[in-house]
């Protein structure tokens, strides 16, 4: 995943993955079926993880305002420390746009993302902590789609104040 992340799909060669895994050529073959298999999973596996700790952070949280911006400074931090590297799944989606499979995982993610801000904003709205008249619906897909812009602004080196000015921006539609 590593590998993938920070180099690409494309500039990932095959030696580089037999070296990174301590393996030879015909046992990655046996273990994973392809680079393009191995991959996939790796992206997967990134997905899991990633998207994993956003739901659960959003599924216990009792403030959802405070759980999303932690969630988004998160971002900034992980982007000003490492610009390069950005996000697994921004890079897959913008260097690899026509892979089908990609393109599946990505879109499954997103989904699965969505929703779950969708119902914390939903639990919030219910609690009193959202005003009744914001649609929980499209205050989701907003800030889905503002963290995968948020990313690549990271990645194109936005300075930590850009970003953090973003992200208040960003969740004072929750106002």
């Amino acid at each position: 995943m590593e590998l993938f992340w920070g180099r690409g799909y494309a500039a990932t060669s095959l030696q580089d993955l037999t070296a990174e895994l301590g393996i030879g050529s015909g046992s990655l073959y046996a273990a994973f079926g392809s680079k393009e298999q191995l991959y996939a999973r790796a992206l997967e596996r990134y997905c899991s993880a990633y998207a994993g700790a956003l739901i659960a952070e959003l599924e216990s949280a009792r403030d959802v305002r405070s759980a999303l911006r932690a969630a988004l400074i998160a971002m900034v931090e992980a982007d000003v420390h490492d610009p390069s590297r950005g996000c697994f799944l921004v890079n897959a989606v913008t260097e690899r746009p026509a892979d089908p499979a990609t393109a599946e995982r990505a879109t499954a993610t997103l989904h699965l993302v969505e929703g779950t801000i969708a119902g914390a904003l939903e639990r919030a709205q219910a609690r009193g902590d959202l005003p009744a008249d914001k649609d929980t619906a499209g205050l989701a897909r907003f800030l889905t789609t503002f963290v995968q812009g948020l990313r690549v602004m990271g990645k194109a080196r936005a300075d930590r104040a850009f970003l953090e000015s973003a992200v208040s921006h960003a969740l004072s539609v929750l106002d």
